[in-house]
């Protein structure tokens, strides 16, 4: 795919290969199943047919028809072979973005026939119905259903028609559940040989990445899928200059910064000027080596890498050029050749901006691993409501911890970091600055972590704000329980409604206007002290001020008095978060007062 002639015609079209990511839940096999591809396509094709690209592998036609048998005849296609993205997950999925979209042309999701769909599965498909890509699902692990004897490496209709019928009937149960599933979450599915239009229904394939049964139909359907569908899309300028995405920033010995780089369209060239998206301004940089891995059979020798002259779409490749310090994961990579190097920078920024979240004066400060995640994190807190003041790709750095220490709101005192790593100098800011550190490698997860802690913090605010306030409350005098007449008096009463406590202001209402009496100063509950007395309790209360007999009387109705402004939050804020019976209190004193001023407590 390397070193192809491409001077013969300026404008060659093309068709390039699909590229292919995998997602999946953790521990459902992603690896493996990349593994069991490439490991087949090593086997079955010759040497040097398969080729090892930086964070890719392509897999040729020929290779992808030995392995599927007679699923796959090579003269029934143009394309020429599937270009797998070597590291599976979210992480490069939302990473490699072509313009305005996922850069993979199809994905495969693997799911556990055993386990079903996980809260990675779930965040997974999210991501490939927001990004509108083509999928695949794989039920993987077939070979664990137990009692299954496996066939490797065969089509999977013919080794399930070799199980028991106890084992079918275990295996369509699972992907039953799999399918129902799929449905929940929106997605019309059936067992890929079941499927008419697999631009309508998903197609489900049973495969096993340990002993390869189903990995021939898995690539027939990709294969299959990609020529039907895609073939329009596939079409490139092959001798035009490169366009890509970066998949990685690493420093390498002897090469200073790289960028692992798939390229989705054109040709970069050793000699090329290249425009490459940064954290501050586009880099205007030139190639100073393109680096493929070596051949398999050479990996003893010094280097691991072996320059090449040019590189053409689909492919991975390594960039050694100089300023690449700034380069961002998922950011664009063009090549400039023979346009003004002003085009291709406003190009890049154009499709730098089309990525950029929304910023609000007030919100969380955001930091993800790349440019992809960190539009996933964006959509998924603008979901949830959450407002964000900055949004970048990289580690959690001091400054960030600065700029979160500034919001007014403590509940925006916040960072919320996906896979990414927090500095130690930060952790330690953070600590003196008082800003919670959130870190997740699952987006949903980290927000909820997130929900969690506003929760928290907003029931702690209302309980401090419960216990500051006046609380309502009416109680009776009992009739024979007045223990002292006055300084202070000392009665029996009975709570109605609500909770009466020490130290609250008594009243009495005369018509619809409230009188203070006096205050309480202790309550007894069976000769105890206590500082409270609830509904339906019995207890003796020390009043300070009034006189039994000329300002109280027994069987007398008495109320907490509520101040204005308290009752007003108890109305507005606070009534789901007071007993029924006090609110009650609360509801029969509001009607009360605004017998006479409508608007008291409003």
């Amino acid at each position: 795919m390397s070193d192809t002639d491409t001077e013969t015609d300026a404008h060659t079209p093309s068709l390039r290969t699909p590229i292919v990511a995998v997602l999946g839940h953790v521990d459902h096999g992603k690896t493996s199943l990349l593994d069991k591809v490439r490991g087949s396509a090593v086997i079955e094709g010759e040497a040097g047919a398969i080729t090892q690209h930086i964070g890719a592998t392509a897999v040729p036609l020929e290779v992808i028809s030995e392995i599927a048998g007679d699923l796959v005849e090579p003269d029934d296609f143009d394309l020429p072979g599937l270009l797998f993205i070597d590291t599976p997950g979210h992480h490069s999925f939302t990473t490699l973005r072509s313009r305005g979209g996922a850069l993979a042309d199809i994905a495969i999701l693997v799911v556990d026939v055993n386990d079903g769909f996980q809260p990675q599965t779930r965040e997974a498909l999210e991501i490939l119905q927001r990004s509108e890509t083509p999928f695949i699902v794989a039920a993987n692990k077939v070979d664990t259903v137990p009692g299954w004897n496996a066939n490797e490496d065969t089509p999977i209709q013919s080794t399930y028609d070799q199980q028991s019928e106890r084992v079918q009937g275990a295996v369509d149960t699972a992907l039953y559940e799999i399918i129902g599933q799929l449905s929940e979450a929106g997605f019309s599915a059936d067992l890929y040989w079941r499927v008419q239009n697999f631009q309508r229904n998903v197609g489900v394939v049973p495969v096993s990445a340990m002993t390869g049964e189903g990995v021939p139909d898995l690539l027939a359907v990709m294969m299959g899928l990609s020529q039907r569908y895609m073939k329009a899309e596939m079409e490139i300028d092959v001798a035009g200059p490169g366009v890509g995405t970066v998949l990685e920033v690493k420093e390498e010995k002897g090469f200073g910064t790289t960028i692992d780089t798939v390229l989705y369209d054109g040709t970069i060239r050793a000699d090329d000027r290249l425009v490459v998206g940064g954290t501050n301004d586009p880099i205007v940089t030139d190639v100073r080596a393109l680096l493929q891995p070596r051949p398999l059979a050479e990996i003893r020798t010094e280097s691991r890498f072996e320059r090449v002259d040019e590189v053409s779409a689909a492919s991975g490749i390594k960039i050694a050029a100089p300023d690449l310090g700034d380069a961002m994961a998922g950011a664009p990579v063009r090549v400039v050749r023979d346009r003004p190097v002003e085009d291709v920078i406003a190009e890049v920024r154009a499709e730098l901006a089309d990525i950029a979240v929304d910023t609000a004066d007030e919100g969380v400060v955001v930091k993800a691993d790349t440019l992809g995640s960190l539009e996933a994190m964006a959509d998924a807190l603008a979901d949830a409501e959450v407002p964000i003041v900055r949004a970048e790709v990289g580690d959690v750095a001091p400054r960030d911890v600065s700029v979160a220490s500034t919001a007014d709101d403590a509940n925006e005192r916040v960072i919320l970091g996906f896979n990414v790593d927090v500095l130690d100098d930060a952790e330690r800011r953070a600590e003196i600055d008082d800003v919670r550190l959130f870190t997740d490698d699952v987006i949903y997860q980290l927000i909820e972590g997130y929900e969690r802690f506003v929760e928290e913090r907003e029931r702690a605010q209302q309980d401090t704000v419960l216990e500051s306030i006046t609380r309502p409350a009416r109680f009776r005098i009992l009739p024979d329980h007045v223990f002292r007449q006055n300084d202070p008096a000392v009665v029996g009463v009975e709570v109605g409604s609500g909770t009466i406590r020490t130290n609250a202001f008594v009243a009495a209402f005369e018509g619809n206007e409230t009188d203070r009496v006096g205050q309480i100063k202790g309550i007894q509950e069976q000769g105890e002290d206590v500082d409270e007395a609830r509904a339906g309790e019995r207890v003796s209360v020390a009043i300070d001020g009034p006189t039994v007999g000329r300002d109280i009387e027994e069987d007398d109705e008495l109320w907490i008095e509520l101040p204005e402004k308290h009752a007003k939050i108890l109305e507005q804020e606070l009534a789901d978060e007071i007993p029924a019976d006090e609110l009650e209190a609360l509801n029969m004193y509001l009607e009360r007062r605004r017998k006479r001023d409508p608007f008291w407590g409003k």
